[in-house]
């Protein structure tokens, strides 16, 4: 996993943060460039020859200005995004654009602690960098990843094994439902709500986005009001990420079972906008929805809960959320017809009414304990697999 730190560069040394994450970028998409003229019959430079061009274009030209460990770096970061997707692990590799993918890898770590509060990181051709130690710096780490956010703000990552979670048996078990109202609600009735925007800065993000759109792009006013919605918007990807943090953490220590949905949230949130010949419906709609979804952070609650489970024991079993919310936890009857409303079922067959989200998530508990009966895992469905059904408490 990666151990972030605040980065805070004295102005002279933003400049070179600045020009190496402009190196890397350009380093990069020029090698993504030569991948994507592949013809059969012409293969593409690989890995060696690349590093040789690299070295020939640093002599006499601006790339000899910029540090050759940050843009060696990046080729290699290349290598590695191509090969993962040649496995089949991950995407094709993309461009990386100004403004939004701004980062660089320092390879020789250099860090030394000033205080409990305060270390300094070597950056080559910058100098040291204050970082802010706001948890403690992990034992064997490998590079560090510096960046920069929509908001201006440097950040320091560590790739390091994430950190035994210490806790103690209890024997229970809980099922997790996903939803837009509640973030997450538990079979025992809990319902967690992922943090957001107050009033005011809801009001303030409208005001800014309505001048936004009547400003001249490529004015330093527009810049100036990009840079204001940008700080709004890290303050709230901030609350999320603590209380995603925090709520998993909790889970893990007091849960030795925890089913959740396999959802794929890529697909839930692709746009209804369809083609000119073929028009989306309730377009409007759907972006909204959308928006909501992307707001809860649910890919990312799933990932970390899996990353701290696997440290102390933990199962985490992803079940199949077809119908989880029209079946019946008592008598086991599904129809459409049971979810009454977003917040009520109420079953046709035997009369159960309950909280729509609670009854969900104690079917999915109950099909979680059902995989772990005929020994399955918590691992993800995988290409040949099928779904797991849910089942009756």
């Amino acid at each position: 996993m990666a151990h972030r730190y605040r980065l805070y560069p004295a102005p002279d040394q933003r400049g070179g943060l600045v020009r190496h994450c402009c190196d890397a970028r350009y380093v990069w998409n020029l090698a993504l460039e030569q991948a994507n003229c592949y013809r059969p019959g012409r293969p593409t430079p690989g890995p060696a020859e690349r590093s040789r061009q690299l070295a020939e274009a640093r002599r006499g030209t601006w790339l000899g200005e910029g540090s050759s460990s940050v843009q060696q770096q990046a080729l290699r970061d290349f290598d590695q995004a191509l090969g993962n997707w040649w496995g089949g692990t991950h995407r094709r590799p993309r461009w990386r654009k100004a403004g939004l993918d701004e980062g660089f890898c320092v390879r020789d770590v250099k860090v030394e602690r000033l205080n409990r509060r305060w270390a300094t990181l070597v950056v080559p051709k910058v100098g040291t960098v204050r970082c802010r130690l706001t948890r403690p710096m992990p034992a064997g780490h490998g590079m560090a990843r510096v960046t920069a956010d929509r908001a201006g703000r440097w950040h320091v990552s560590f790739s390091a094994p994430q950190p035994v979670i210490e806790r103690t048996p209890t024997g229970r078990a809980v099922g997790l439902d996903a939803g837009v109202v509640a973030t997450v609600t538990t079979s025992g009735g809990e319902h967690l709500h992922a943090p957001d925007v107050s009033t005011a800065e809801a009001g303030r993000l409208r005001r800014l986005q309505r001048r936004l759109a009547r400003q001249q792009k490529g004015s330093m006013r527009r810049d100036r009001t990009k840079a204001a919605i940008a700080r709004l918007k890290a303050r709230e990807a901030d609350r999320r990420r603590d209380f995603i943090e925090q709520t998993t953490t909790s889970l893990v220590r007091d849960f030795d079972l925890i089913a959740v949905e396999d959802l794929n949230v890529k697909a839930m949130i692709r746009s209804a906008r369809g083609t000119r010949d073929a028009p989306g419906v309730n377009v409007a709609a759907k972006r909204g929805l959308n928006r909501a979804i992307s707001a809860q952070g649910w890919s990312m609650l799933r990932r970390r809960l899996s990353d701290k489970a696997a440290t102390c024991g933990v199962t985490v079993v992803a079940v199949n959320p077809a119908h989880t919310s029209q079946h019946c936890a008592v008598c086991g009857h599904t129809c459409a017809e049971n979810r009454k409303n977003q917040a009520v079922f109420g079953c046709r067959a035997c009369g159960h009414v309950a909280n729509a989200d609670v009854n969900a998530a104690t079917n999915i508990l109950a099909a979680g304990l059902a995989v772990t009966a005929r020994g399955g895992t918590s691992r993800s469905r995988g290409p040949d697999e099928t779904r797991t059904r849910p089942v009756a408490a």
